[in-house]
């Protein structure tokens, strides 16, 4: 005439319940990994695209004297060569502006494009702007 007492009610009713809370727990740090993997792709993707724009402007810059076909070709080819995708040119005097695209991957059959612009060429002048390190010394106008 013994009871089961409270220990073994309780196991005969949760039994599978620690498994299937596991389960669960796993399912959401899988799916935390998959949107932090998904978020750097992206965070990445964006520091590409930034590179491949500063080294076309610079590169493009660097032969506007040349002439704007000349700046843009030059361009085209180092932004080419970051593996990305010259999205436009322009020459404006010896300043050049491009914009690049990378495709990026953060989930497998998602495909999204992260762009950037970046501009090269002479500092020009601001009227009434004090010189970064003289205190006292102002730009010419």
């Amino acid at each position: 005439m013994t009871s089961p007492g409270v220990a073994g009610r309780l196991g005969a009713s949760d039994r599978g319940a620690a498994s299937l809370f596991l389960l669960a727990l796993g399912l959401v740090f899988i799916a935390a990994g998959v949107a932090g993997a998904a978020v750097g792709a992206a965070r990445v993707g964006r520091h590409e695209a930034h590179s491949a724009a500063d080294f076309g402007a610079l590169a493009g810059a660097a032969h506007a004297v040349d002439g704007a076909a000349s700046a843009c070709g030059w361009a085209a080819r180092v932004v080419a060569a970051d593996r990305a995708r010259l999205v436009s040119c322009q020459v404006d005097g010896l300043e050049v502006v491009v914009r690049a695209e990378v495709a990026v991957t953060p989930l497998p059959g998602l495909v999204r494009h992260a762009t950037a612009a970046a501009r090269a060429g002479p500092v020009y002048p601001i009227c009434g702007e004090r010189l970064q390190g003289a205190a006292d010394v102002k730009r010419a106008c």
